[in-house]
């Protein structure tokens, strides 16, 4: 049987992950969208910038 203390961290529990699940997704996202938008950018010192993480992500850039 579950005391009051052991159901509230349980409750407590179940935000900390969805704020976890939150922050990594924007984190991804906004980590492909960088990579993706540099790969076609025009101005060579943006291209230059993220090239090395480009081809090592197996993305064509050229």
């Amino acid at each position: 049987m579950q005391s009051i203390s052991d159901a509230g961290q349980s409750k407590t529990l179940a935000p900390a992950r969805a704020e976890i699940l939150t922050a990594a997704l924007v984190a991804f996202t906004l980590g492909a969208a960088l990579t993706f938008l540099t790969g076609f950018a025009y101005p060579s010192a943006v291209h230059n910038a993220a090239h090395d993480t480009r081809h090592s992500l197996a993305f064509p850039c050229h």
